[in-house]
């Protein structure tokens, strides 16, 4: 008879992690709420355009999580990753403005009395994308552009390619901290400056236009495809916030974590350093490039300036506002801070007159958002997620039932648990 009892079949992850499940399950039922409570089901009391706000709010929730990967548990502070979010909005944003511009210009040479040629409607279909940029001939970057699931592999592709060779340059030469940082901002500059250029191909300033015009989709209203895209990006963030959290509870979120923590005893104890900096920040640019895609559809817009710099300092704002080194941290900075700005900017918060001075909030919001990081990384470095770290110590505390160790008091979670 074997002194080794069998323990069982191992429970799934997400058994195991009840935080994840929690999560997963708040999401689902915020998901349903909204459907119910949106035009398309016939209720209205959350209109289509609101539904926009939350399905994008959704999306940049996902890059939040992506980047509390990167820089909450491994330590890199990267200030362009908002570039890799961009790029997969243009990737997805080429095939829809092709596809939509050449049912158009079908509709429109229907009528001619002689058939037109492949030739002809491809110039024409040059013509009317490219013609704001005073050009009618397609560059070679949209060789693929007729051709969906090229465009969808794009996605990954592309921000995984660029993130690969940058990271392989940056992290081979063993750049890090501040100068990281930098060089990742640098990029993101470089990056933005080139689209600017009417010679980019992507049509410079003017960007991608109509995305919210899905091909194929035209018979549907605006507030069923709205809810489509809603649902998209919440199952995304639900199997991106899975994926993160399945990679740092491992051994693998142990590593990374060491090398945040102390990267040069973790390269002594014969860990390739570089291998794992390297492969986390091209999952989570991957992981951007998705929430780009998803996001832009809804946005119905991408110009250059959305690759700015500062987009992805915002980004670095809304994962320290809602508490680095904690996945739902991060989410719920992102959340908070994206509808906080559009109730700001749009027009929700009522002007402040102080009799010398008009406080309108629309110039004012950056500076709020501003002191608002400043504070909080001063007085409550673990974020709005510290709020939940803070409800859970309480929990824990109400749920010992006696003393454990030596003396009065005493508690140590090992013995407390068996």
């Amino acid at each position: 008879m074997s002194l080794v009892q069998d323990s069982g079949p191992r429970r799934p992850f997400i058994l195991r992690h009840p935080s994840v499940l929690l999560f997963l399950g708040a999401l689902a039922a915020f998901t349903i709420v909204v459907t119910i409570l949106s035009e398309a089901a016939g209720l209205g009391l959350v209109s289509t355009s609101f539904v926009k706000t939350l399905g994008k709010t959704l999306c940049l929730c996902l890059v939040a999580v992506a980047m509390d990967v990167l820089w909450g548990y491994c330590g890199i502070l990267s200030l362009g990753h908002m570039a890799f979010f961009g790029i997969g909005g243009y990737a997805i944003g080429m095939w829809l403005m092709y596809a939509r511009t050449e049912a158009i210009v079908a509709d429109n040479l229907a009528a001619a009395p002689i058939p037109p040629t492949p030739q002809e409607i491809s110039d024409a279909i040059g013509s009317q994308i490219f013609g704001v940029v005073g050009s009618s001939e397609f560059p070679l970057i949209w060789s693929f552009a007729d051709s969906l699931f090229l465009q969808l592999l794009a996605v990954i592709v592309v921000p995984g390619l660029l993130a690969l060779v940058f990271g392989w340059l940056a992290f081979r030469g063993r750049v890090t901290g501040v100068y990281l940082s930098i060089l990742t901002q640098a990029m993101t500059l470089a990056l933005a400056l080139y689209l600017f250029q009417n010679d980019s191909g992507l049509r410079g300033n003017n960007g991608l236009s109509g995305l919210q015009n899905i091909p194929g989709w035209e018979d549907w209203p605006q507030s069923v495809v709205s809810l489509v895209f809603f649902w998209a990006s919440a199952l995304a963030l639900a199997l991106g916030y899975v994926l993160c959290a399945w990679i740092v509870s491992g051994k693998l979120g142990s590593v990374i974590r060491g090398i945040r923590d102390d990267e040069a005893r973790v390269r002594f104890l014969g860990y390739h350093v570089e291998s794992y900096k390297l492969f986390i920040f091209v999952l989570t640019a991957v992981i951007a490039g998705i929430a780009g895609a998803l996001y832009y559809p809804q946005a119905g817009i991408i110009n250059p300036a959305e690759i700015a710099p500062i987009a992805s300092i915002y980004l670095a704002v809304w994962v320290a506002i809602g508490g680095r080194g904690r996945l739902y941290g991060a989410v719920i900075g992102a959340a908070f801070v994206s509808l906080l700005s559009s109730w700001f900017t749009g027009g929700g918060a009522p002007p402040i007159n102080l009799g010398f001075y008009t406080i309108q909030w629309t110039d004012w919001w950056l500076v709020l958002l501003g002191l608002s990081f400043v504070l909080v990384t001063l007085f409550a470095p673990k974020g709005l997620g510290g709020l939940v770290d803070l409800w859970t110590e309480r929990r824990r505390t109400a749920d010992r039932v006696g003393d454990y160790g030596p003396d009065k008091g005493a508690w140590r979670r090992e013995e407390g648990e068996e």
